[in-house]
């Protein structure tokens, strides 16, 4: 069956951005640069840890609990130093705001392969296209760096709508900004129930990335799973 659609939604990181180093990596070599020693393992593990808890104390970067995202961030980043035993609060609060920087960067973020030719092409058939994503206020700038903000008329994160996905909301507000019926409107991701599964429940389309060997996961018919971007064009093809 044709699907009729007008409208192309987005989740961002692991569907069209990934980060180029695991983020103990990353975090370590920011702490070497500053004279310390902190292992990239038990920084990635105490990052997992901290990031797990602050996730559930201040859902969507503490959005209604008088938390500013930055600030969400800053503490996830010296939390998890503290946790991996660098104690000095000075180097934290430098640490903190030097990596809070750095993930706005293209040095930290790099686009998945097929990612910008099937943005191009879908932007070429006259797909409206907007981003939603479980991100903070520094999208915006992310996108622009990987030089993808151009494809989409919209980027809605879960900071600005209020609402993470699987919230139903954003994608209502989503469909709002994109002048579209949720029956004219696809949500493309790679998690199933942020993404897939939540489109659904909203009434759109929907088609999980899910890369070979990356967990099985739950069943889904295999007309809504792309083993790659690419393989949207031949589901989406007007």
């Amino acid at each position: 069956a044709m699907l009729r659609l007008r409208l192309l939604t987005w989740d961002v990181k692991d569907t069209l951005l990934r980060l180029r180093h695991p983020v103990g990596q990353s975090y370590a070599a920011e702490a070497r640069a500053q004279g310390l020693q902190v292992q990239p393992e038990a920084l990635g593990r105490s990052f997992q840890a901290v990031y797990g808890t602050q996730s559930r104390r201040f859902p969507n970067y503490g959005h209604g609990q008088g938390l500013s995202s930055r600030q969400w961030w800053l503490d996830v980043v010296k939390q998890s130093f503290r946790l991996s035993g660098v104690q000095n609060e000075a180097a934290l609060t430098k640490l903190a705001e030097k990596l809070y920087r750095d993930y706005c960067s293209s040095h930290t973020w790099e686009v998945l392969p097929g990612a910008a030719e099937t943005l191009s092409r879908c932007r070429q058939l006259g797909f409206h296209m907007g981003v939603v994503s479980n991100f903070d206020s520094r999208l915006e700038v992310i996108l622009s760096r990987c030089n993808l903000r151009h494809h989409f008329e919209f980027v809605l994160t879960s900071e600005a709508a209020g609402f993470a996905k699987p919230d139903r909301r954003i994608f209502e507000q989503a469909l709002r900004l994109g002048g579209a019926r949720p029956e004219q409107a696809a949500h493309i991701g790679d998690d199933y129930s942020r993404d897939y599964r939540a489109a659904r429940a909203a009434g759109m389309h929907s088609f999980l990335l899910r890369v070979a060997g990356h967990g099985d996961g739950p069943e889904v018919p295999p007309e809504h799973v792309l083993p790659t971007l690419s393989h949207l064009l031949a589901r989406i093809e007007k």
